[in-house]
Formats: C-alpha cells, structure tokens, sequence
C-alpha cells in the first residue's frame, strides 16, 4: 500500500508539471482575448463553486470562529493576491523569467517559517537564502534590460506572486493539523472570490466572447480545471503530509517544464517568440536560485 507520504510527493511533482505548463498556456491568450483580471475572476469563481460542492457534498465541517481571521488571510494571498499578481506578471514578462522567479518560493516559505511557526535557521539556511535571492533579484533587475519579452515590472509582480504564495503556504500549513484540507481550500477560494469580485466582475462583463476561439476556451478550461482545481487539490493534499518547505521546494521543476515547452515552440512548431528569451544569463540564474535553495536543502546539526 503506498504510503501518504509517498502519495503526497507524488501529488506535488504532478502539480509542479502543472504549473510549468500554465507559464506557457495561459500566456497565449493574454491580453488579446482576456484580461488577467477577468481570467483570475473566472478562475476563482469557478474553483470556488467546485470545491464548495465537494465540501457540502462529502465534508460536513465547521470551522471556529477564532480561526477565521487565519481563513481570510489564507483567501488574501493564496487566491486573490497570489493569482492576481501571477497573470498580471506572465501577461507582461516572459513566461521564462516568470518561472525561474518563481523558484525563489521555496526560499521565501522558509522565510516565513521562521517567523510565523518558530523554525530555527542553520548556517546553511541562511547562506542559502542568500545565494538564492542574489539569482532571483539579479533575474528580475536584468530583465528590464533584455531584448525578449522580459519586464522589470512584469518580473516583480511575479516575485510579489511567490511571496504571496509563500506566506499563504505557512499559514494553510497551521490550519492543516485542525481541519480537512477541502474545508480549508474551500474557505480560500471563497475569500479570494470575494477579494476579487470588486475588480474582476467589470472587466470579465466587459471581455469580448464573441472573439473567443476554440483553443480560447480549452485555454480557459486548462488553467481552471488543471492549473487551480488539481493543482490547489494536489498542494492542500501535500501540505497535510509534508513540512511547507517540502512543499515548495517542488517549485524548481516548474522552469523544466517551461523550458522544455518553450524549446518544442520554438523548433518544432517553428513559434520563436521565446526563443530569445532562453539565454546564459537567464540559466545562470536560474542555477544560481537552484544551488542556494540545495545549500539550504543539506542537513545540519549545528543552528544559529
């Protein structure tokens, strides 16, 4: 019988697949046919009816009235914030920058660990978290200067994204040991839907359906479906099982994956408009990031 430690690893790399994949997918449509907003209401609006469903189906759950304060800020950065800042990014950088930022969560979660649920910090801890945060702030400051599709701006609403995701891991983390992960993952997307709804019901009345296609709405379809249902599901999953340092530490397959789908557009279907984007410095980065988030991976008996 597979243990659930085992089954959540495995729940991790498929949503880490996931989410490399999303850099690319859900740019495609962006801003042309959508609006980040929008996409992000739709988003919510649709996870929020599926897990409520599942939950008043299956979980019959209540939550305290003193935790609810730690479900509204889990709603703020785990869905509004997060996705908000996420598609606001990708809809200005490249979709590789995107995804080798994204790999400074880790860095942040441990971060946010030391603050909110005590973990002490070894030496390699620290060098590693600075190491890693040298890669992704010289990423992010490079990208204003590169010929692609690169954006400072871009580049940082997608570091505001990781830290938003960062602390929204942390704080699920500490509901995890009371609750179901449904009843927890339901209550997100409820205050993330509501966070939202101010600023994306305008633009999503406003999106022109008309001009949809067919790959708009498989587009559409993915990232809903895949990137927020599973995903979410595979991550809450993972999280009851697993430190959140484990957790995020599956972010770094995310550029592989982007990486990998870039190289299939650019040389098999002969869509180069990444291509310039893949460069030295963006891989030095991106090892960079790697190798600070492994010095901070490698066991230690002596703390600071």
């Amino acid at each position: 019988m597979i243990k659930d430690t085992t089954k959540a690893h495995l729940a991790l790399l498929s949503a880490n697949i996931i989410y490399g994949a999303n850099y690319i997918i859900a740019k495609g449509i962006m801003p042309n046919k959508i609006g980040p907003t929008a996409f992000v209401f739709i988003r919510l609006s649709c996870c929020c009816l599926l897990f409520w469903a599942i939950k008043l189906l299956f979980i019959k759950e209540k939550i305290d009235k003193k935790d609810l304060p730690r479900f509204i800020l889990c709603g703020l950065f785990g869905g509004a914030a997060n996705q908000l800042l996420f598609f606001h990014g990708i809809n200005l950088t490249s979709p590789i920058d995107a995804s080798i930022i994204t790999t400074a969560t880790p860095v942040i979660v441990l971060i946010f660990s030391l603050i909110i649920l005590k973990e002490r910090i070894t030496k390699n801890k620290l060098i590693g978290i600075t190491i890693a945060t040298i890669g992704a702030v010289f990423l992010i400051l490079y990208g204003n200067k590169a010929t692609g599709t690169s954006s400072f701006l871009g580049n940082l609403f997608v570091l505001l994204n990781a830290s938003c995701y960062g602390l929204y891991l942390v704080i699920a983390k500490t509901l995890m040991s009371k609750y179901n992960p449904i009843t927890v993952i339901s209550w997100m997307f409820l205050f993330g839907f509501m966070f939202v709804s101010p600023f994306g019901i305008s633009e999503f009345l406003n999106t022109n359906f008309e001009a949809f296609t067919v790959n708009t709405y498989l587009t559409i379809g993915y990232v809903v479906l895949f990137t927020t249902f599973f995903a979410y599901l595979f991550n809450i999953f993972a999280l009851k099982h697993l430190a959140p340092s484990i957790t995020s530490s599956y972010t770094y397959l995310q550029p592989v994956v982007s990486f990998i789908m870039v190289t299939v557009l650019a040389f098999v279907f002969m869509q180069d408009i990444y291509a310039e984007d893949i460069n030295f410095i963006k891989i030095i980065s991106c090892f960079v990031v790697a190798f600070g988030v492994y010095i901070i991976s490698k066991p230690e008996k002596l703390r600071i």
